[in-house]
Order: C-alpha cells, then sequence, then structure tokens
C-alpha cells in the first residue's frame, strides 16, 4: 500500500524582497493560488547543489535557473562530446570539447543573469563530497553511475538535506527524494533504503551500452526540477516515501511504496566503493609505444588484450579456418553504428540464452569485444568456467579501437 503524500515544512527561509523587475519576471509563479510572493522568495534564497549536467542534469539546471534559484552548483568533471548532444540539451554543437560545467554555467547565465553560479569542475568522491555539499540546501542528482549516488546519498544523509534522486535507461525512468530526517518530525528513507546493496560490477548497462531515449530525459529530469521547488517553498506534497517509475513506450506512470530499513546502519561516514556500469576509455592502459607485431603463432598472452595488440594481430592473421576468431558481442544496433573489421557477430543475449557457446572453437583463440569491456571481461570470466582456455577480451572495447587505432569508427 502506498504511503500518503507527505507535505513539508519549507526548506528555505525567504530573505530578501522581490525587485519590481523580479515581480514582472516571475509573476506567473506568484498568482499561482497557494505560491504567491512568499514561495518566490524562497526560490531566490535557495542554494541547489546539481550533480551531472548531463542529461538529467540539463533540464534540471535550466528550469531552475527560469524558476528563479538563486544560487546553483554544477558538479561535473566531464567534457561535452557529440554523442551527448541527443539528450543533454544545455549544451550544443559548439560546446564539444570544452568542460560540461563551463558550458552548462553559461546556459544558466543566458537564462538567469541574476543567479549565482558555483562551479566544481571534479568528480564527487569520499573526500570531497561533504565540504561541496554542505554549502547547500538540498542536491539533485543526476548523475550515471551507482559510485555517486551513493554517495551523494550518503553525503546528503550525513548532512541531513535532501536529495532528489533520478536515473534513465533506454525507455523508462524513476524519480523520488531521499531526505533521513525531515522537517516533519518523521524518520524519511534514503537511497539505500531503496537499492541496499551496489550491484556487481558491469551487471548493470550503462546509457552508452544499453542506450536511452533522449526525451525521456526532459520528462524525469523535469520531474526532479518540480520536486526542488515543492521541497524550497513547501508547496505541494513531495515524493519522499514514494517511488514514480515512468515507462515511456507506455505512457504509463506507476508508484511504489519506499519504507526505511529499520535494520540499516545509519550512515556516518563516507566510503567510496567502485562500482561501474561501465569502463572508461582505456587509452591510460595503452602502452607509449606500439608493441611488438604478433605473428600467426605469436599472440598476446594475456587475458587482456589493448587495442593495439589487437591490431597488430589482426594485421597478421591467418586466414584459414584454424585461425583465431575476433566475435562481436554487442546487440545488433550497436553493430549498426560501428564495428571492428574482420570480426564475426555473436550477440551476448544468444550467450545468456545458451545457444552461442557451442559455435566457439574449443582449440583456437577467441577475442572478444564490445562496447566498453565491461560484458566481455564478464563473458570471459563465464567461458572460462565454461571450460574455455583459450578466450581473450578488448579492454576498452571498440571505444578504444576508435580512440587509439582508427579514429573513423564513429563512437556512441
Amino acid at each position: 500500500m502506498t504511503p500518503p503524500p507527505r507535505q513539508l515544512s519549507p526548506l528555505v527561509t525567504a530573505l530578501n524582497d522581490l525587485t519590481p523587475e523580479q515581480l514582472s519576471r516571475f509573476s506567473r509563479h506568484i498568482i499561482l493560488p497557494g505560491f504567491g510572493r512568499e514561495a518566490q522568495r524562497r526560490l531566490l534564497s535557495a542554494r541547489v547543489a546539481v550533480v551531472g549536467a548531463g542529461g538529467l542534469g540539463s533540464p534540471i539546471l535550466l528550469y531552475l535557473a527560469a524558476a528563479g534559484v538563486g544560487t546553483i552548483g554544477i558538479i561535473d568533471d566531464d567534457t561535452v562530446e557529440a554523442s551527448n548532444l541527443q539528450r543533454q540539451v544545455i549544451h550544443s554543437v559548439r560546446d564539444v570539447g570544452r568542460s560540461k560545467a563551463d558550458s552548462a554555467r553559461e546556459a544558466v547565465l543566458t537564462h538567469n543573469p541574476e543567479a549565482t553560479v558555483n562551479l566544481h569542475p571534479i568528480r564527487l568522491n569520499a573526500q570531497n563530497a561533504l565540504d561541496i555539499l554542505g554549502g547547500y540546501d538540498l542536491v539533485l542528482d543526476g548523475s550515471d553511475n551507482f559510485t555517486t549516488r551513493y554517495l551523494a546519498s550518503d553525503a546528503a544523509e550525513i548532512l541531513n538535506i535532501p536529495c532528489v534522486w533520478g536515473s534513465i535507461l533506454r525507455f523508462t525512468g524513476q524519480v523520488t527524494t531521499f531526505w533521513n530526517v525531515p522537517n516533519d518530525g518523521r524518520l524519511g528513507v534514503t537511497y539505500r533504503d531503496l537499492f541496499p546493496e551496489p550491484p556487481a560490477p558491469g551487471t548493470t548497462p550503462s546509457c552508452a551500452e544499453g542506450g536511452v531515449l533522449g526525451v525521456l530525459c526532459a520528462t524525469i529530469g523535469s520531474a526532479m526540477a518540480t520536486e526542488a521547488v515543492k521541497l524550497i517553498t513547501g508547496v505541494g506534497t513531495t515524493l519522499l516515501g514514494r517511488v514514480l517509475h515512468y515507462d515511456a513506450l507506455s505512457g504509463k506512470w506507476r508508484e511504489f511504496a519506499l519504507e526505511r530499513d529499520p535494520e540499516r546502519v545509519p550512515v556516518t561516514q563516507l566510503e567510496e566503493d567502485e562500482v561501474t556500469c561501465s569502463l572508461p576509455p582505456e587509452t591510460a592502459h595503452e602502452p607509449d609505444c606500439a608493441p611488438e607485431p604478433a605473428t600467426a603463432g605469436t599472440l598476446p598472452r594475456t587475458h587482456a588484450w589493448t587495442a593495439r595488440e589487437l591490431a597488430h594481430a589482426l594485421q597478421h592473421r591467418e586466414s584459414s579456418v584454424d585461425a583465431w576468431q575476433l566475435i562481436d558481442i554487442r546487440e545488433p544496433a550497436e553493430r549498426d553504428i560501428a564495428v571492428i573489421p574482420g570480426s564475426r557477430h555473436i550477440p551476448l543475449t544468444d550467450f545468456s540464452a545458451g545457444n552461442a557457446t557451442q559455435l566457439l572453437p574449443h582449440d583456437a583463440p577467441v577475442v572478444l569485444y564490445c562496447h566498453h569491456g565491461v560484458r566481455s571481461a564478464h563473458l570471459l570470466a563465464d567461458l572460462e568456467r565454461a571450460g574455455f582456455t583459450q578466450v581473450h577480451h578488448l579492454t576498452g572495447g571498440i571505444e578504444s579501437w576508435s580512440r587509439t587505432v582508427d579514429d573513423s569508427v564513429p563512437r556512441y
């Protein structure tokens, strides 16, 4: 049974009065029943931290700026890539290669020149999270990895500030509000009540591997911004204790109850467990110079091949049926975007269904590759347990191949 919605007291105290220009600009807010000048003043006095200036961060930042939030902190250490533009609407083509934090700040100030924008162009970690988030009234977590999600929620629990969380993957999204001890005197919930334990590394696909419907970011990001406005002003009821799930294909919203785990140990200090959905580009692990060419009889012995090692091995691969095989385990839609020449396609789903292992040779080497090297690493381990002894995989996946061997191969 879904718990009753919780209407909380306003999070932020209204400070300065509105100027004539602000009365005009925010008039559509002010005339709302139950909103008025006081709620708008609270928005102008609010300090909001946004983790991530990407798919979710884009609509969050733009709508918070337009709503008149006085101080906005942008936490992002990434740079804009062309593949971001399909969903990260705060950036444009001219921003490719720029810092996402810088690009987002420019867009925020374009919408609201009176806003104070604090840039934190670093990755949130156990050492800096409390210092950064401690300067804000609430945090909106638009990150795309489990490590940062746990950090943001844990830091918010220690600081006892609300954390509005959202996530998206493929055609679905979720949104809720976490707050350890809300201002209504009742205990609240945190991310660890929703997900007590992180998933095993690589078991959950990232947006880069699973894909994401671009417009879904607007739906979930706007819902997160709405939660922030309600928390700041005290208008309406929050999602605390309720998780909204949206299926874009059916257009249906579903609501789930979220209760506090009475056995959960409170978080009193930050710890950083590396939990990844995907691996970063492997360029940092590439050798400084190319290895000696691998002849047909001298393939790399390690189970993890770099892109350069694979390139040299392909250059000298024998054409006989007994030669080693390069297997692309990505989904068909991914192969339509980019492919390493000379590879054979056996999707990971075929292995999961148990239909593909008989297609692999037991007496010849096999090299697996995927997008970033996560799925191939897990399949390698599974195949070794099944008795395959000559299985290898490409670290960094086709992303590493494009970055270090052939930049004409599209990155996605």
